[in-house]
């Protein structure tokens, strides 16, 4: 969010936010250390693909638990070595062209919650890394080293009782948002991987059409003063992703961003936790073209006093709204047990 410290969103999805739930995340003082993402520089990324011999995931399931919009909320094991097994079959599901399209949501969302839930237990994660074979363990830092981040950017305080007044929404197809991103890294010279990393930690890729507590809208979260300055809006559209990527990008320009990527973030929102969970999230792109796939499938969570709530497309609500009164339409949002991650 052009010119502004962190807002609601930025909190929950980063992944959520993507996004990426609330300006409610905690500290974790005794977390280890993570690691800081690598300069975001040009490299040859070899994408990974499962192997003929490679199981398919097979998602933790609980039929009692509500379904909204086709899914239900993914549960995660307790065991450590079956989280890791369960990432080490999702992780290449997700990048494989012989994935069934209509699997993909169900394995995201399973990805998601599952660093989601890792990043508030450090010793857990530390195990889970352990058994996870060589190849994935530097994507697992990587999104444990953002989601990290974007928990470090409040001191610990109490969750929020209320849901905001959000609308979700399904985004624009990912090949489409794809090229977006493209076109403004030609045109720009920011990086894609940026763009959309950006893209995901401010909105889900899209998915939240509202207007923050700051007054950002549209899917990159710009300030009208801002989108109204000369060279940044150009007279498109705030709510429009095409318009709306290509005015990050310039703006990112002008903010230093070509010269050093950190600096164009800073301008964007002023907190180093976000830089830092934006370029691990834009070097994990950068690296693995292919992860793509899974964050364009993360869902929109929001961290609240009932745990780390699911809200769905379809959740629309012009007003802030208790939680409890929410769950008790909608229990399909509710985190089962072990998958709230506090």
């Amino acid at each position: 969010m052009p010119q502004l410290s962190a807002h609601p969103w930025l909190l929950g999805l980063g992944f959520t936010a993507l996004v990426l739930g609330s300006g409610c995340m905690v500290r974790l003082g005794s977390q280890p250390a993570t690691p800081s993402p690598p300069p975001l520089t040009p490299a040859v990324a070899a994408t990974a693909s499962p192997s003929p011999t490679e199981p398919a995931p097979v998602l933790p399931v609980e039929p009692a638990l509500p379904v909204a919009a086709g899914l239900s909320y993914p549960r995660v094991p307790a065991d450590p070595a079956a989280i890791a097994a369960l990432l080490a079959s999702l992780e290449p599901a997700l990048r494989s062209a012989a994935t069934p399209a209509d699997q993909l949501a169900a394995l995201g969302h399973q990805q998601q919650v599952i660093y989601r839930v890792l990043a508030h237990r450090p010793e857990l994660a530390k195990q889970v890394r352990a058994q996870l074979p060589p190849r994935w363990q530097g994507v697992f830092d990587h999104h444990l080293g953002a989601r990290r981040e974007f928990l470090a950017m409040h001191p610990r305080r109490q969750r929020p009782s209320q849901l905001p007044a959000w609308r979700i929404i399904e985004p624009e197809p990912a090949a489409r948002l794809l090229g977006y991103y493209r076109e403004a890294a030609a045109a720009t010279g920011i990086p894609w991987q940026v763009l959309a990393a950006v893209n995901l930690v401010e909105t889900g890729m899209g998915r939240i059409d509202g207007i923050s507590v700051a007054d950002a809208r549209g899917p990159m979260q710009f300030l009208p003063s801002t989108w109204a300055e000369p060279g940044i809006g150009n007279g498109g559209d705030i709510r429009d992703p095409r318009s709306a990527i290509q005015a990050a990008a310039r703006y990112l320009v002008r903010r230093g961003g070509l010269k050093d990527i950190s600096k164009g973030l800073w301008g964007y929102n002023n907190s180093d936790h976000y830089g830092r969970a934006v370029l691990h999230y834009a070097a994990l792109l950068r690296d693995d073209p292919a992860a793509y796939t899974g964050l364009y499938h993360w869902q929109i969570h929001f961290a609240s006093s009932a745990g780390d709530l699911w809200l769905p497309v379809g959740y629309d609500e012009p007003r802030p709204l208790a939680v409890a009164a929410w769950l008790d339409l909608n229990p399909s949002v509710r985190p089962p047990a072990g998958s709230s991650g506090y």
